[in-house]
Parts: C-alpha cells; structure tokens; sequence
C-alpha cells in the first residue's frame, strides 16, 4: 500500500506517497477512508466533484481531505477511489485542485465501521520529495 498509518496518541497520522504529487493525494484520500471503514468493501457507484484551493501543496493536502470528509458528510458516502484531474498554480501563487471520489452511499453493515473521522489537521503536516516518491502527511482528528 502506498499509505501508512503513524501512532499519534488519540489521534491517526496518515503517511501517503506516490510517483505524483496526484497520486499521493490520492494515496492520502484512500488512508483516510481506510481509517474510518475497511474500504475494499466499498463499490464505486457514484461519485462527488471536489475542488479546493490553498497556498501552498501541504495546506491544499489538509484542505482536500477535509472537503472528502464534508462531502462524504452531507452525501451520505463513503469514498474508495479517487481521479485528481489537475493541481495547478495561478498567477497570484494559489493552489488550485480538481478531482473527483467515487464510492457509494455508507452502509453501516456492509462496510465495517471502524473510527469516525472528524478532520485533517496541520498538526505534523509535511510535504517533501524523496528519491522519485513525493510524501505527504498530516494527523487525521478522530
């Protein structure tokens, strides 16, 4: 897996990493629903746009999990697979990001509850590119 989980008391740290910057982003996304359900349950059925923006990659991390998290909220979902289309960098230095989750509406039976996600966090937020993988990390509020 591309992901890992770090010990971080009462709280989950999520390491993710991929060849991409895209695709650790989705590493992360796939970390953060592997905390709250076991995600090879979930189907892809449907899926929700998300767009988000920030100043800078790692804040844009924090930003993008935290909109999965609403999105799932206000859906009634949860997320196994993710597509960013595009981060790109405007004029004025702002992080643009443009993706789309696909999963299925929760199912409390079929899909293992595990712990309730409550939000990403700034706390141990790091962003850094090791040999050809970029890593991303923050700790997940539960």
């Amino acid at each position: 897996m591309p992901y890992e989980f770090i010990e971080h008391g009462a709280d989950v740290g999520i390491r993710a990493w991929g060849k991409t910057i895209d695709e650790s982003f989705a590493e992360g996304a796939k970390a953060l629903f592997d905390i709250m359900v076991d995600i090879n349950k979930v189907e892809k059925q449907d899926s929700v746009d998300i767009k988000c923006e920030a100043r800078d990659i790692p804040a844009l991390f924090v930003g993008w999990l935290n909109k999965l998290l609403a999105q799932a909220d206000i859906n009634g979902m949860v997320f196994r697979d993710f597509k960013i289309a595009e981060i790109t960098q405007t004029d004025d230095k702002t992080y643009k990001l443009s993706a789309q989750a696909f999963g299925e509406r929760l199912d409390r039976d079929k899909h293992a509850i595990k712990v309730e996600a409550k939000a990403a966090t700034y706390y141990g937020l790091k962003f850094e590119k090791k040999g050809d993988d970029y890593y991303l990390q923050c700790v997940i509020d539960i």
